[in-house]
């Protein structure tokens, strides 16, 4: 059991509730600066933990689960998160997303990200069109083509609106391991922005071919499924964290999932879910403090290998 609140805790608490104003100079020159990635395409930073809503925000104009689900969000942005992503396959996720970035008037910090998710390749307009509409903004940051349906149809029409002007970046989707032949072949020949795809410390497939063409490529990477879908978590239980995490200033094992995930240099940004604000706090830690080398990277590894 922990005694001291680590200082790094301390600092980001004081900053997100507002207490540091009562004692001007205290984060002047400590406050603890968020862990970003530059997006290769045009050298923006990004910060490295995001957020994924697959699932998770789902939920209807259930009153009761959105306010839930706005204290989420509101944390997420407190904690210095930009990158919040959905899909047209998630239900109502994308309503509710814009609804309460709505109610929250942070629609200037959000990095907009969804998707074309549509078997009709001439509806991409109409599709982004809908999408725009659901999040209450007038172009999104990020439009990628889900799980590659109809990706040749939909990315040409994506490319058209980004040289118009109408979006910002593009890119295309992997989940579950799925489809990483074509993924390769799609990053090889076209001109993407993004690639989205699953990686974590159980499904690390993706090391082996496409995560280094990314770096070769310029092409932005973000991770989906960095807990697993939560077995990441049953494998652990409630075994206490190991002696490495101390040195990278690791409070949860939330954080040592994705500290692994983002320290890749390939990996621009994960993005975790979740429905719980005591997990949306631990997610949140990994975006500060320290990385783990590419020593410590493989004694991690080792680490969940052994559980």
């Amino acid at each position: 059991m922990r005694l001291l609140m680590p200082r790094r805790r301390f600092l980001i608490g004081m900053a997100s509730t507002g207490l540091a104003a009562r004692w001007p100079g205290v984060l002047a020159d400590s406050e603890p600066a968020p862990i970003t990635r530059t997006i290769p395409s045009t050298g923006e930073p990004l910060p490295v933990i995001g957020m994924g809503t697959w699932r998770t925000f789902n939920v209807g104009t259930d009153p009761v689960l959105l306010d839930q689900r706005e204290q989420i969000l509101d944390l997420f942005f407190q904690r210095g998160g930009r990158v919040v992503d959905a899909s047209p396959m998630y239900g109502s996720a994308e309503a509710v997303v814009g609804e309460l970035v709505k109610r929250l008037g942070r629609r200037e910090a959000l990095f907009a990200a969804t998707k074309v998710w549509t078997r009709d390749e001439s509806d991409t307009r109409e599709a982004v069109a809908r999408s725009e509409a659901l999040w209450g903004v007038a172009r999104f940051d990020l439009m990628q083509v889900h799980n590659l349906l109809g990706w040749e149809g939909h990315l040409a029409t994506l490319q058209e609106m980004k040289a118009e002007g109408r979006l910002r970046y593009i890119g295309v989707t992997t989940s579950h391991g799925r489809r990483h032949d074509d993924l390769e072949r799609i990053m090889r020949r076209e001109p993407l922005d993004f690639v989205q795809l699953t990686y974590n410390m159980a499904d690390r497939e993706a090391e082996r071919r496409l995560l280094p063409l990314a770096r070769e490529r310029g092409i932005a990477v973000i991770a989906n499924r960095p807990f697993q879908g939560g077995r990441l978590f049953e494998r652990v239980g409630s075994r206490p964290l190991p002696a490495l995490a101390g040195a990278l200033e690791i409070d949860s094992w939330a954080e040592f999932f994705l500290k692994f995930v983002v320290s890749h240099p390939a990996m621009t940004c994960a993005i975790p879910a979740t429905t719980q604000v005591a997990h949306m706090r631990e997610n949140m830690g990994a975006l500060y403090g320290r990385l783990p080398d590419e020593m410590q990277r493989r004694r991690m590894i080792d680490i969940v290998r052994e559980l």
